[in-house]
């Protein structure tokens, strides 16, 4: 008879976690890269109090469209588009990698959006 009482308050404690459980993915960018995407960001806009607080929005609203592992594997394709010869021409034209530039694009746009 206990346990048929308790369910209810089991329940309710599983649904009030949820949304916790869905933030958690949100937050798997490490601290390291989130720290170097803010300093990158406000010293192409200035690095005041206010810059600061934008950018670190702005990474934010990143991790909720990209998991951290997919906007590692952007960064380095940016990174290596600069390549010169058929390795830095394979990272400017492959079609998959193009597809996820473009998500990363859409992400900053939509947090230039809501933290610019």
């Amino acid at each position: 008879m206990s346990f048929l009482r308790t369910l209810p308050r089991q329940t309710a404690l599983v649904a009030l976690c949820l949304p916790f459980a869905w933030a958690a993915g949100a937050n798997d960018y490490p601290t390291e890269a989130r720290v170097d995407y803010v300093l990158g960001c406000m010293a192409a806009n200035g690095n005041h109090q206010l810059t600061m607080r934008k950018c670190a929005c702005s990474i934010d609203v990143i991790a909720e469209h990209l998991p951290y592992e997919q906007y590692e594997q952007v960064e380095t394709v940016l990174g290596m588009q600069d390549q010169r010869g058929e390795l830095g021409v394979l990272f400017r034209t492959e079609r998959g990698m193009q597809d996820q530039i473009r998500a990363l694009q859409q992400a900053q746009a939509d947090a230039n959006l809501r933290c610019f």
